[in-house]
């Protein structure tokens, strides 16, 4: 029963090496050494070439090595297969780093002081405490309360808003359509760690923006999208960074990757730019979690974190 690492836009030998070193008992391959397609039961999963897992007629389970499964979802020929989610620690961990950093860099106005770095200026600013703050999460599933669970010790006011109604410690909650508004207008860093679904493409537009916090003490709302680039409509964001609705922003994630040189992201004032790597996969970590699964469905034990198809996550 092989394993097969349909990967692509990484570097794929550091993963068939550490599945090889964990299992060396197993048949593990990489794409494009498919070899006997009906021999292959489970398929790991970074991008893979379309209809390329059609292919495959005994495949049981698709493992998607990100966090978000919208790479698999695209495919319409996507076999009817249970699809399992990554839910690491090591993941984790690398999200609540990258939302608790650039928290900070907003809350501290770390732009104002590189500019005045740059410009030879000593000058003090008046800085709002952490409690005085109001940070709001977009989505509670388990990267956002790790995220809430992480700003709590720093006394940030924690928002949170879900499409369906969940109950975080330390967190006021908001969910659905009539949720939205309200977690809005409290929001003065807005933190977004959405899946990418139909319903949530394109969700992080000029409007949505507009209706932030104007009354908050970091004179405007900011940004920090670390959950899906195709969230966020780029020209809005853009706007609101221009004409003054938002403050900032932190963005992770981007509709085009690798972001086109053309994009005015990068030389933007207002904007710290990553290339995708808030939540790295990590090949070691993550491999041990894709070979604990796959242990415990042969011992006739149920998969952990499948996926709702009809949520998309």
């Amino acid at each position: 029963m092989a394993i097969l690492l349909a990967i692509t836009g990484w570097e794929p030998k550091a993963w068939l090496e550490r599945f090889r070193t964990l299992a060396p008992e197993r048949d593990v391959r990489l794409i494009p050494d498919v070899g006997d397609p009906s021999a292959v039961r489970y398929a790991c999963a970074w991008k893979p070439p379309a209809g390329l897992l059609a292919t495959l007629p005994k495949l049981q389970v698709i493992f998607s090595l990100g966090a978000g499964v919208d790479h698999l979802m695209k495919d319409p020929t996507l076999p009817d297969v249970p699809i399992v989610r990554i839910v690491d620690p090591d993941l984790t961990m690398r999200m609540t780093e990258y939302v608790v950093l650039h928290v900070l860099l907003h809350h501290r106005r770390f732009k104002l002081y590189d500019a005045q770095q740059r410009d030879h200026v000593w000058q003090e600013n008046s800085d709002p405490s952490a409690s005085a703050v109001r940070v709001g999460i977009m989505g509670l599933g388990a990267l956002g309360q790790a995220a809430a669970a992480a700003l709590r010790p720093l006394g940030f006011q924690l928002k949170g808003w879900s499409r369906s109604p969940k109950d975080v410690a330390g967190v006021e909650t908001f969910a659905g359509t009539d949720g939205l508004k309200p977690f809005l207008t409290k929001t003065d860093i807005l933190v977004v760690l959405l899946p990418l679904t139909p319903d949530t493409r394109n969700f992080i537009e000029y409007d949505l923006l507009r209706g932030l916090a104007r009354d908050g003490v970091l004179g405007g709302p900011s940004l920090i999208n670390a959950g899906r680039g195709g969230l966020q409509v780029e020209a809005d964001i853009v706007r609101a960074l221009d004409d003054g609705t938002l403050t900032g922003a932190s963005l992770d994630v981007f509709q085009q990757e690798p972001l086109p040189a053309t994009s005015p992201f990068w030389a933007h004032p207002k904007v710290f730019l990553t290339p995708h790597n808030a939540a790295q996969s990590e090949p070691n970590a993550l491999s041990k979690y894709v070979l604990k699964q796959i242990e415990q469905l042969e011992r006739g034990l149920p998969l952990e974190n499948v996926v709702d198809r009809k949520l998309g996550y």
